[in-house]
């Protein structure tokens, strides 16, 4: 009997090719539509699916595949006598290899011009009945929903058939494909930020050699509609594999310098920044960055919000220097070859591009309001909450002593909030000239984060700014920054004792500003 394969797809990439190797190993093309017409621009034959169930397409394609001629075909045992006499009397035939793939509704529904009937108009039902139908039945069928697959099943085809393993394989890949539609639809739907049910779809990106340490399992997941511009569609182009240590510090890194479309430069190390900077030009940001802490950038990831270039990448290599990771939206060729051929550590070197920073326009929309929720694990549950992407305007800030901060201060303060939201509470930087000069994160006491980043300062503490994450419980951390020489602290504000704060930086002739605004990070 000749086998027969179905395809109905909407993204044709590889399609004719695909269908003219399953006809030159003897297989029946059926299929539907705008793929039917496809297949026979290429110049190859098609059986229409109507001529199969007796009945035209119909409701503008709504109904076209949902009929016992198709779903007995992939449905029907082929290891039970009773299944094969069912189809033998209706005369169905089976279908050996389905090939389909969805409606595009995630790419519709991202457009921001998208109207409710445009989306529901591209919520796909023949396609994944077919897909469940032939994953149900992957004992006998071959269900294929991604065209990277093609390669891989026509040479098994050519053998005689595909083996279970790569049926079965298929198959939770299919079931996979409709979970993350049905997941993507319901979102919709929804229009709940926090609805009811969560259902949530990632792709694999690749298995990771470890987690965070050695004796955990680790693997790297990307969002399906992931824009360019984020980690998860970021480009290798040089460097051993990526750990996932590397993967975090890298996410930390590149969404700090996105902070700024002037260009900036940072160095994180174990989450936290350790040195951050702006300026004129990128080598300068970086330099700056780099010069914080000497001790600390050693072994650091790199984050530049512009395309590197030569001037930059030779501040990079700088004798002494090591680092495991750069992400960029771009390398020129000189600074590209520089950083591959660093001696001694160029090798290992994990160069990363993501095309565009994250503040970058994508059509009407910016790539960093593509993640809006932010998804923290917990013991049998898990914590959702808003990305805290708040912007601070200078017109948002409460001066509260009797000095006002200078223009050089003012632009220091606004430069240290950004950089103090991206450290672990509790969170304490320090910044001068629009660098970050000192941090304290992660600490279980404000005071104490104070004194971190007061010392790692150091001299440079005087005529610097101070930023804190949340308020002050009391003015023992300004007392201690008044005494380092730095000239002006921005923090939330709301304690019962922020009288006693601005009290002590009145007497030091210091001026302080509220923001209203706290920035945890845990």
């Amino acid at each position: 009997m000749k086998k027969r394969a179905l395809l109905s797809v909407s993204d044709k990439s590889g399609l004719a090719e695909f269908a003219a190797g399953l006809v030159e190993i003897g297989y029946e093309i059926l299929s539907t539509g705008g793929t039917a017409k496809a297949l026979r621009e290429a110049g190859l034959s098609v059986t229409d699916v109507a001529s199969v169930t007796g009945f035209p397409e119909m409701m503008d394609g709504r109904v076209k595949t949902l009929h016992p001629a198709i779903h007995g075909a992939l449905l029907a045992r082929r290891d039970v006598p009773e299944h094969l006499e069912a189809i033998e009397a209706h005369g169905i035939m089976p279908i050996d290899v389905v090939c389909v793939n969805l409606y595009p509704f995630e790419a519709t529904v991202a457009r921001p011009d998208v109207t409710l009937e445009e989306a529901v108009e591209n919520i796909d039902i023949g396609g994944p009945s077919m897909v469940r139908s032939a994953a149900k039945n992957y004992a006998a069928v071959t269900i294929v929903v991604d065209p990277k697959d093609y390669e891989a099943v026509l040479r098994e085809l050519r053998t005689g058939d595909t083996t279970e393993e790569t049926r079965k394989r298929l198959a939770v890949k299919a079931y996979a494909h409709t979970s993350a539609y049905d997941a993507a639809i319901t979102s919709y739907l929804s229009g709940e930020t926090f609805p009811g049910s969560l259902r949530l779809a990632f792709e694999k990106v690749e298995d990771l050699r470890y987690g965070e340490n050695p004796h955990q399992r680790a693997a790297f997941y990307a969002e399906p509609t992931a824009p360019q511009g984020t980690l998860a569609r970021a480009r290798q182009l040089h460097g051993i594999p990526l750990s996932f240590v590397n993967l975090f510090d890298l996410d930390g890194a590149w969404n700090l310098v996105c902070e700024w479309q002037e260009p900036a430069a940072c160095i994180v190390k174990h989450a936290n920044p350790c040195g951050c900077a702006i300026g004129p030009s990128l080598a300068g940001a970086f330099t700056k960055a780099r010069d914080a802490d000497p001790i600390s950038r050693f072994g650091g990831i790199i984050a530049c919000n512009q395309t590197v270039d030569a001037a930059t990448a030779e501040q990079i290599i700088v004798k002494g220097s090591l680092y495991h990771a750069i992400i960029a939206p771009g390398y020129e060729p000189e600074a590209l070859r520089l950083l591959q051929e660093r001696s001694g550590w160029g090798a290992d070197l994990r160069i990363l591009e993501t095309g565009v920073p994250l503040y970058a326009k994508t059509g009407e929309q910016s790539a960093r309001a593509t993640a809006n929720l932010d998804y923290k694990r917990v013991s049998g549950g898990l914590l959702v909450q808003d990305v805290d992407r708040h912007e601070l305007r200078p017109a948002d800030l409460k001066v509260v002593t009797k000095r006002e901060p200078t223009e050089s201060e003012l632009n220091d303060l606004l430069f240290c909030w950004k950089c103090v939201k991206h450290l672990k509470s509790n969170a304490i930087a320090v910044a001068k000239n629009r660098s970050l000069i000192g941090a304290g994160a992660g600490q279980m006491n404000r005071v104490t984060s104070v004194d971190l980043a007061i010392r790692q300062a150091g001299d440079n503490a005087r005529g610097a700014v101070l930023a804190s994450d949340a308020f002050f419980p009391f003015d023992d951390g300004p007392a201690k920054a008044a005494a380092a020489g730095v000239t002006a602290i921005i923090q939330p504000g709301g304690s019962n004792r922020d009288g006693d704060s601005i009290a002590l930086c009145d007497r030091e002739n210091m001026a302080m500003v509220f923001t209203s605004v706290r920035h945890f990070k845990h």
